[in-house]
């Protein structure tokens, strides 16, 4: 065995704790199918959103851990839901009318309303796998249409003919009365009108594999549970779906906790073994509301890169994953400068640390080097003070600070200038608010002022830091006061970075000039 698997039975970053699930629940024998299965699952009556990210990119991160400790093969699926009846029409696509006409209708059945593909859920499908593409992750795509028309589910659909009192006893324990009396598991296609329909069954014969109903006029029907002909409610689907394919490992939010006992008494009931599974708490807005597609609170997948990496979209989502997290604008240049943190420590690290860290979950354990030598907030301070409308206004700044730096040295520093300038304009110009000095602060600035154009030694971070730590040291109890005084005087914000480095960075003789617009009354 080696160094590093036999160090990680025992770390205790999250993806290693559910890896060592997987690695017990094969400790006897390896799976007989030759290979461990994850697998997420959508529903694509909509856009992928960052949770699918979240989703995917979590899952991967547990799939790498397993893999580190054992040599069984993986695989992973993503699984689209799309034989689901469309139920209603969305609010953010064209021809709203002809979407209209197919209500009901599996989403593979809709006319895609974009016109580019053979139908709605192939486009979603579509950019689905897009999305999923363009992150680089490893995967297999699935969808619902074909594994039911396919006959890869027919094993299953009989098996929950059979046993398909037994299901429904799970399923109306969880259901009210009213729903009780008309609720059946599966779901017939209309071999006339191809809509998904929500009718009691007549009769469920296993020895034929059939189902017979009357359809919304009162005409009797009789289908094959397979090739298909059917589909399972959403809940049944889930339990069946695991019992298909033989899924060892899914995650899911915590609004699918309630239903765990429904879908492993479903998977169970139908002779397979429940996957592990692993829920993960919701992220809420700047109000503390549960972030939700359709109402479009929080921040979507393409807000987020639009200021900052992908790597640190993947550090947000690593972090405590079983704690609900806001997940707002403001929380972005946080998660950029600790990722950036996390990449520098790691080569200073051994064995067990560096496999804690949460960059070797993102990377897979092939962990760049950071070129991130300005950290984000400071950018966003100097786009703040210099009033710069695109990154190459920073360089100018960044360049004297660091001759040795460029775009191409340096690609995460040129990227994060970038991203700087776009978020400083949009979110933290429109609410920047400067104050006057008080009488206190006003001569604390003045010495500062004083010792910045006396000094004479080289421009270096600590070296400054000194003096300005000297200064608000005999003039403030406690000191972060002085610090609180110099981001919301000079800066208009309420907090800020290390300010010896951001002199630094903006230069000595532009921090005096900066200090004598404030002194003047022209910042606030």
């Amino acid at each position: 065995m080696s160094e590093l698997r036999e160090a990680a039975l025992a770390f205790k970053a999250w993806p290693f704790e559910e890896a060592r699930k997987l690695v017990k629940r094969y400790q006897k024998a390896p799976p007989e199918k030759g290979y461990v299965l994850f697998e997420t699952g959508y529903g694509p009556s909509g856009l992928p959103h960052i949770g699918t990210f979240g989703e995917v990119a979590r899952t991967t991160m547990i799939r790498k851990a397993f893999e580190t400790i054992s040599d069984i093969p993986t695989r992973l699926i993503c699984f689209s839901d799309d034989l689901d009846g469309m139920r209603k029409v969305p609010g953010n696509v064209p021809n709203q009318e002809m979407l209209r006409e197919h209500l009901q209708e599996p989403l593979t059945s809709v006319p895609d309303p974009f016109g580019e593909f053979e139908s709605f859920g192939a486009h979603n499908n579509a950019m689905l796998r897009r999305f999923l593409d363009t992150f680089g992750f490893d995967y297999e795509f699935i969808s619902a249409t074909e594994f039911y028309n396919s006959g890869q589910f027919d094993t299953v659909l009989l098996r929950a003919a059979e046993r398909y009192d037994d299901i429904m006893k799970i399923m109306l324990k969880s259901l009210r009365d009213e729903r009780q009396q008309t609720y059946s598991i599966f779901l017939p296609i209309h071999p006339e009108t191809g809509r998904v329909l929500y009718v009691p069954m007549k009769e469920v014969n296993a020895r034929d594999g059939t189902i017979t109903f009357d359809d919304e006029d009162g005409k009797e029907w009789t289908l094959p549970v397979t090739g298909g002909n059917v589909k399972l409610q959403w809940k049944p689907d889930f339990g069946a779906r695991w019992a298909a394919l033989e899924v060892d490992f899914e995650m899911y939010g915590k609004d699918h906790s309630t239903n765990t006992p429904i879908y492993d008494g479903i998977c169970r009931v139908l002779g397979v073994r429940p996957p592990e599974h692993f829920t993960y708490e919701l992220f809420l807005d700047e109000n503390g509301q549960k972030i939700s597609k359709s109402s479009g609170n929080g921040v979507s997948i393409d807000e987020w890169l639009t200021y900052a990496s992908t790597e640190s979209l993947a550090y947000f989502m690593y972090q405590k994953p079983k704690t609900a997290k806001r997940m707002y604008f403001d929380v972005i240049p946080k998660a950029v400068d600790e990722y950036h943190q996390q990449l520098r420590a790691f080569p200073t690290q051994d064995t067990k640390a560096q496999v804690n860290n949460p960059v070797w979950h993102i990377h897979g354990g092939d962990v760049p080097e950071s070129t991130l030598i300005v950290p984000f907030s400071m950018l966003l301070n100097l786009a703040s003070v210099s009033g710069a409308e695109d990154k190459d206004q920073l360089w100018g700044f960044i360049r004297r600070y660091a001759p040795e730096a460029s775009a191409e040295s340096h690609p995460d520093l040129d990227a994060a200038a970038g991203f700087a300038v776009r978020y400083f304009n949009d979110f933290v110009k429109p609410t920047r608010q400067f104050r006057e000095p008080t009488e206190a602060e006003r001569d604390a600035l003045l010495e500062l002022r004083a010792q910045l154009t006396a000094y004479d030694g080289r421009v270096e971070d600590e070296a400054l830091q000194s003096i300005v730590y000297a200064v608000g040291r005999d003039r403030f109890d406690p000191l972060r006061g002085w610090f609180t005084a110099l981001y919301e005087v000079l800066l208009g914000a309420s907090q800020g970075p290390r300010f010896g480095g951001f002199i630094a960075l903006y230069g000595v003789d532009e921090t005096v000039a900066l200090i004598d617009k404030a002194l003047a009354g022209e910042l606030a």
